[in-house]
């Protein structure tokens, strides 16, 4: 919560995220908790990391569960699908593919994507505009993004550090 709510500076964040990752002597993050952990893992420069994180989801589907279970003891849980435990269903689209609400009413998106290894991927969401889409392929070493907003719809694409502005409609850039 220190990296969530600003206590520590920006050049603290990768150390205390690292401790999050790697000191066994932190209680583990529950399903529902792992929610905020990624989340600060994410604010700390490790997003692209977002799906070596997801063990205890793929833990759920080798188990055969159909949905989401309460809590993080598989062995002493059944399958709910808990809202709390469903946190990837959302990240897929706001961490990896980058697609974020960047004002009221989401007004102004932004979007940074947290690619990791993938070389090509893209989703659309629904938007009270219309729908957001985005598209992203690696091809000789060089990006190739498509990004299609609703009308009136403006934002930032953020990549590598580097904002680039979005006007509604279809933007397209190599990078």
């Amino acid at each position: 919560m220190a990296i969530l709510t600003g206590i520590v500076t920006q050049t603290e964040m990768p150390a205390l995220a690292h401790q999050l990752l790697t000191n066994p002597n932190l209680a583990p993050a529950s399903i529902y908790f792992k929610f905020y952990l990624h989340q600060a893992l994410i604010k700390a420069g490790l997003g692209n990391d977002y799906l070596k994180w997801l063990n205890k989801w793929r833990e759920n589907i080798q188990m055969g569960l159909t949905t989401w279970a309460e809590t993080s003891d598989l062995a002493k849980t059944r399958s709910d699908c808990h809202a709390w435990g469903a946190s990837p269903n959302i990240e897929f689209y706001r961490t990896i593919l980058g697609i974020d609400s960047d004002g009221s009413g989401f007004s102004k998106v932004k979007i940074e994507p947290h690619l990791g290894e993938i070389t090509n991927i893209g989703g659309t969401i629904p938007h009270p505009q219309g729908k957001i889409s985005v598209n992203y392929k690696s091809e000789k070493n060089k990006w190739k993004v498509a990004i299609d907003l609703p009308k009136t719809v403006t934002g930032t694409f953020v990549w590598k550090g580097k904002s680039l502005p979005l006007k509604s409609g279809i933007n397209q850039f190599t990078l």
